[in-house]
């Protein structure tokens, strides 16, 4: 698994739609996707924010560990 597919498995798994967290992230429905996709690379302070937001690990989100 890597973590573009860990992100929009998260964001399903919370119901919420590419442009609800790319509010959260402050950035466009487009660039958001985009991560998702694996187009772009993730930035630190996003993966952060998305840790946070999710209440898992930076890890678990980087798929370095299973555990949330």
């Amino acid at each position: 698994m890597t973590y573009n597919k860990r992100i929009r498995d998260l964001r399903e798994d919370h119901d919420k739609t590419q442009a609800d967290i790319a509010d959260i992230l402050n950035t466009s429905q487009t660039m958001y996707a985009r991560y998702e996709r694996g187009a772009n690379e993730l930035p630190i302070r996003h993966l952060i924010t998305l840790a946070q937001y999710y209440h898992v690990t930076t890890d678990y989100i980087l798929c370095l560990s299973d555990k949330m």
